[in-house]
């Protein structure tokens, strides 16, 4: 897809455009994943729940889970999993790949929970294709008891730039490819890469959570900084 497409990214997301689209992906959305970031996506789970650090009686909420595999590296630790997503598609097939976890169809902006429902929560590469970022941070500080905390897993800049042009390179060459070899919604894919390229970095995210709450707010790269996790606390 060309920059120019209709789909072209920005950080004012149309809901309905970006539920279809999930719509579209979500059949093979976890096989174009693992291809697209050569199996990288399970390391970074693992990142993400030793980030979280989940303890037994926790109720964790995983925002934007998609089909469940955020949620899955998480259901071993003796806490509760509420597998979140605005896709109801997303959902369904979730539902159908991870029988033993709890699936709700739920938006980012209006969470379907009660204040200070949840120990912790975490939102894995979904942050950035809802149509207000500070509004979902709002929405998690809302839902995150006092002292809960958040783990965000999010495409981010690689700080060297070496590797911040080989990145884009591949974003721009090898994710159309994947996506057609895979079958799967190309142009849709193409959305996600620009979503991606027009994402804030580091510094960029650690402020929109200070601003909508949060604090003790840290982050670590992954991979070089391609992937980001930030991790901040309710006070």
């Amino acid at each position: 897809m060309s920059g120019r497409s209709k789909r072209k990214a920005t950080l004012d997301k149309v809901p309905h455009q970006v539920r279809g689209m999930f719509a579209a992906v979500a059949p093979r959305y976890d096989l174009v994943n693992d291809l697209a970031t050569l199996g990288c996506d399970r390391r970074w789970r693992h990142d993400v729940r030793d980030a979280l650090d989940p303890q037994p009686g926790d109720v964790i909420l995983d925002l934007a889970a998609g089909t469940g595999a955020s949620s899955h590296a998480l259901a071993d630790s003796d806490s509760t999993i509420v597998a979140t997503d605005f896709s109801t598609t997303m959902v369904m097939f979730g539902r159908q790949r991870h029988r033993d976890l709890t699936f709700v169809v739920g938006d980012a902006l209006h969470l379907p929970y009660a204040d200070g429902a949840f120990s912790a929560a975490t939102i894995s590469f979904g942050l950035r294709n809802v149509a207000s970022v500070p509004q979902a941070l709002a929405e998690l500080h809302r839902v995150v008891k006092p002292g809960g905390r958040l783990v965000i897993c999010e495409s981010s800049t690689p700080p060297h730039w070496p590797w911040r042009t080989i990145y884009r390179q591949w974003l721009r060459r090898a994710i159309p490819l994947i996506s057609r070899l895979a079958s799967s919604d190309a142009e849709a894919y193409g959305y996600l890469r620009e979503s991606i390229l027009a994402w804030p970095d580091q510094h960029g995210l650690a402020v929109l959570l200070e601003q909508a709450g949060w604090r003790d707010i840290q982050w670590r790269n992954l991979t070089g900084g391609v992937v980001a996790l930030h991790r901040a606390t309710r006070p």
